[in-house]
C-alpha cells in the first residue's frame, strides 16, 4: 500500500508473462541469419526448407514471407498457416535443428491436406522426425 497526498491507494505488481516451456520460432535475426548462410536446402513445390544443426535444444522454426510474396494480408495467411504446420509437428522433430521455412505462392492454393501431408514428407525425407513407433 502506497499513501499519496492523504490518498491511500493499493499497490499490485504487474502481472508476469507466463513464459512457455520453450520457444518453438526462430526470432533473432541472428539465428535466421546462420541458417540461411549455412543451413542445407530442400525444394518442394509448395515451400523451400533450409535445416542447420544448431544445439541440443529443442528443435526451433522459422518462416520467412518476402514481399515478392503478395500484399500484407497474403504473407500474413501463409505465416499462420505454417506456423500451425508448425505447431502440429513439433513434438516429433527431432532436437537440436534449426528450421528456416519460405513458403511459395502456391502453398495458400492448396488444400491444408495436402500442404500437411509434403511438410511431413519434408520433414522425413531429411530425417527431422522420430521414428514412428507402432
Amino acid at each position: 500500500m502506497a499513501r499519496r497526498g492523504g490518498v491511500l491507494f493499493l499497490v499490485m505488481s504487474k502481472p508476469q508473462r507466463q513464459q512457455r516451456k520453450q520457444d518453438i520460432f526462430l526470432r533473432t535475426s541472428r539465428d535466421i541469419e546462420t541458417v540461411k548462410r549455412h543451413g542445407r536446402r530442400i525444394s518442394t513445390t509448395l515451400f523451400n526448407l533450409l535445416v542447420y544443426k544448431m544445439d541440443d535444444a529443442p528443435s526451433r522454426v522459422g518462416i520467412v514471407v518476402g514481399k515478392r510474396f503478395g500484399n500484407a494480408v497474403r504473407r500474413n495467411r501463409a505465416k499462420r498457416v505454417f506456423r500451425a504446420l508448425v505447431r502440429k509437428l513439433h513434438q516429433d522433430l527431432i532436437p537440436g535443428q534449426a528450421l528456416l521455412v519460405f513458403p511459395k505462392r502456391e502453398a495458400l492454393l492448396q488444400p491444408a491436406e495436402e500442404l500437411k501431408g509434403m511438410w511431413e514428407a519434408s520433414l522425413q525425407r531429411v530425417h527431422l522426425l522420430h521414428p514412428r513407433s507402432g
